[in-house]
C-alpha cells in the first residue's frame, strides 16, 4: 500500500467522489482497506465468521457517516476509530469484555505494512489468493440453494439478517442457521489452504 501524502491525497479524492454520489469510489476504498480492517478486528474478535460480520458493519457505518467526514483526520485514522469502536461494541453486545487498551493507529499501520511486506508482495501469495477465491466460489456453488442464497445475500449484497429473512420469507433464526452452515462448509474447504503447516512446508521447499 502506498504511504504518505500520495495515499492521503488519493483517499481524499475518493472520499470527495463518494460524497458527490459516486458509490463506486467507496468500493475502491473498501478494497484498499479491507485487509487492514479485518486484521485489526481480528485482534479483538477471534472468530473468523464474526470478524467478517464486524468488518462488514464497519464499512456500512463508514459509508453512512462519510457525508459528515470533513478531513480533520486522515481517512485511514477515521476508519481505524470506527473499526475499533465497532469491534468493542460487538463484544459488549455479546456480553464479552472488550480489551481495556485500544490498538493504536500507528501500531495498526505498522502491522498492516509488515504484513503486506512479508506476505502480499510475493508471487506465492498472489497464487494463494487466487486459489482461495476459486475455492470459495466452488464451495458456494456446491451449497444447497437455500444456503447459497442466504450467504450470497449476506456477503455479496450486504443485507442485514432482518432483510434476508424478509427476502427469503423465513424467520431470522433460520437465516442465522443457514449462514452459519454455509460458512462452516466454506471454512472446511479453506482450512487446508490456510493451514500454517502447509505454509511452512511451502517455505521450506523454496529454500
Amino acid at each position: 500500500m502506498e504511504s504518505g501524502p500520495g495515499r492521503e491525497s488519493l483517499d481524499r479524492e475518493l472520499v470527495e467522489r463518494v460524497q458527490r454520489g459516486d458509490s463506486s469510489a467507496f468500493d475502491v476504498l473498501v478494497r484498499k482497506y479491507q485487509h487492514r480492517v479485518v486484521g485489526l478486528i481480528g485482534r479483538y474478535v477471534h472468530d473468523w465468521s464474526e470478524c467478517q460480520d464486524v468488518a462488514q458493519e464497519v464499512f456500512m457505518r463508514a459509508y453512512r457517516a462519510l457525508g459528515n467526514f470533513r478531513g480533520d483526520a486522515q481517512f485511514s485514522t477515521w476508519l481505524h476509530r470506527i473499526a475499533v469502536n465497532t469491534a468493542k461494541n460487538h463484544l459488549v453486545a455479546q456480553n464479552r469484555r472488550p480489551p481495556t487498551d485500544d490498538i493504536d493507529v500507528m501500531d495498526a499501520e505498522q502491522f498492516d505494512h509488515s504484513y503486506r511486506l512479508r506476505d502480499t508482495d510475493t508471487p506465492e501469495h498472489e497464487l494463494l489468493r487466487q486459489e482461495i477465491e476459486s475455492t470459495v466460489m466452488a464451495a458456494v456453488n456446491r451449497l444447497p440453494e437455500e444456503l447459497r442464497e442466504a450467504i450470497t445475500l449476506r456477503e455479496v449484497e450486504g443485507l442485514s439478517y432482518d432483510e434476508i429473512a424478509e427476502r427469503m420469507g423465513c424467520p431470522i433464526g433460520t437465516v442465522r442457521s443457514r449462514i452459519f452452515r454455509a460458512r462452516e462448509a466454506i471454512d472446511a474447504q479453506l482450512k487446508p489452504l490456510l493451514d500454517p503447516e502447509r505454509d511452512a512446508g511451502a517455505r521450506e521447499r523454496q529454500r
